[in-house]
């Protein structure tokens, strides 16, 4: 993975940034950003027409590399896919096939309210890379292309890796509260936790949370309860997970959000729900909690 210059607003220049201007190739925050059908643009060129007399002619900016949410490059998303996909094939040449993995990996990582009571309390995480069949990753992996892309673009790749692994752990706690005794693998309470991120940054951006992402996040928790043998602990573990740590990325000036360098608030906010969820969990499997 290649290092990337950091960029920063050029109408606030404490912001840093992974967006630009489609017209003129400036950074720009979410704040001054207008997502238009053809691309970002900066203010000056927001619902400006490209002719001749009302082209506005930008003072040059050298463009740095880096992402921008109209290249379409989102290289954490893309590793985390590969990761599960590698994992999925390995387990299941250990196993019984691609609809049947097992094996001495699939054994070490999926999680188990027993096994994590004895001391695994690495199943919190590795079972967020387990599936149990062809459908499942490729339903999960889908998704995550799908909402993990623009998610990373507009958070950044740091912001990005906390909320996916946080998520993935709130929703394993979540699993372990809902149903100890049953196993649980997949990613999607990452996946949720995602969504979650998506709601709060479309709502700080349009102002409604009714908006994709809410109809995402109805259909597939509507799916999660009428299909058996999925984990609703785990996606709405995730889901709130997801929602809590995108709260505390933001920086709130004046009642807005906005995103700039990861503070104090946004870590905390991480290791906050870390160890909130770690602590549900040990709760639930030491049985102290009903």
């Amino acid at each position: 993975m290649s290092t990337a210059e950091t960029r920063y607003c050029y109408r606030h220049p404490d912001r840093e940034t992974g967006l630009s201007c489609s017209e003129c190739g400036r950074p720009i925050c979410a704040d001054c950003a207008t997502f238009a059908p053809v691309g970002i643009r900066c203010p000056e060129h927001a619902g400006q027409r490209r002719t001749a007399a009302t082209r506005i002619r930008p003072r040059p900016v050298r463009r740095a590399p880096g992402i921008a949410l109209a290249t379409g490059s989102a290289p954490i998303t893309k590793a985390l896919i590969a990761i599960n996909v590698g994992i999925y094939l390995i387990t299941a040449a250990q196993g019984g096939g691609l609809n049947a993995p097992g094996g001495r990996l699939f054994d070490k990582m999926i999680l188990f309210g027993p096994y994590v009571d004895r001391g695994d309390w690495w199943r919190l995480v590795t079972a967020m890379f387990l599936h149990a069949s062809i459908i499942h990753i490729g339903f999960n992996m889908f998704a995550l292309w799908v909402i993990g892309t623009p998610v990373e673009q507009y958070l950044g790749r740091a912001r990005y890796i906390g909320l996916y692994f946080v998520s993935g752990l709130a929703g394993s706690a979540g699993a372990l509260v809902s149903a100890p005794l049953v196993a649980s693998l997949g990613a999607s309470g990452a996946v949720f936790g995602i969504l979650g991120a998506m709601l709060i940054l479309e709502w700080q951006i349009t102002g409604r949370l009714a908006g994709n992402a809410m109809t995402w996040i109805v259909i597939n928790l509507i799916i999660s309860f009428a299909v058996p043998g999925i984990s609703v602990g785990a996606h709405i573990g995730g889901l709130i997970g997801g929602i809590l740590v995108t709260l505390g990325y933001a920086h709130w000036r004046g009642g807005r959000a906005e995103y700039g360098q990861l503070g104090l608030g946004g870590v905390l906010g991480l290791v906050v729900v870390a160890a909130g969820s770690v602590a549900l969990a040990y709760w639930k499997v030491r049985g102290l909690w009903p």
